[in-house]
């Protein structure tokens, strides 16, 4: 259970970073809004998946997740472009996090 928590949270990390930069300085209410609670949530997983898992392996997961889908959320959006290069390395720090998973 403390996996999916963790992962769900992960999740949330993208939601509440991509929220962030489309609040515009906190300006806009409604991305403001979705970051505020998603980062509650995403941080209240996180430390619930804490209590059965390592600390750092918990965060490390948690911290790739986040910043693989918020990169792809940015890819999507067209905010930013998509190399090979830039492919290579999230597909690599995808591997690290399920790495984390298969030795925890």
């Amino acid at each position: 259970m403390a996996w999916i928590v963790l992962i769900l949270s992960g999740v949330l990390e993208a939601v509440w970073a991509t929220a962030l930069g489309a609040s515009d300085g906190f300006k806009r209410k409604l991305p403001t809004l979705i970051f505020i609670v998603s980062m509650a949530v995403s941080m209240a997983g996180l430390a619930y998946a804490m209590t059965d898992l390592a600390t750092g392996t918990s965060y490390a997961v948690w911290v790739g997740i986040g910043a693989v889908l918020t990169a792809v959320l940015a890819v999507v959006r067209k905010q930013e472009r998509l190399s090979l290069s830039r492919a290579a390395l999230l597909a690599a720090l995808i591997g690290c996090v399920v790495g984390l998973k298969a030795v925890s």
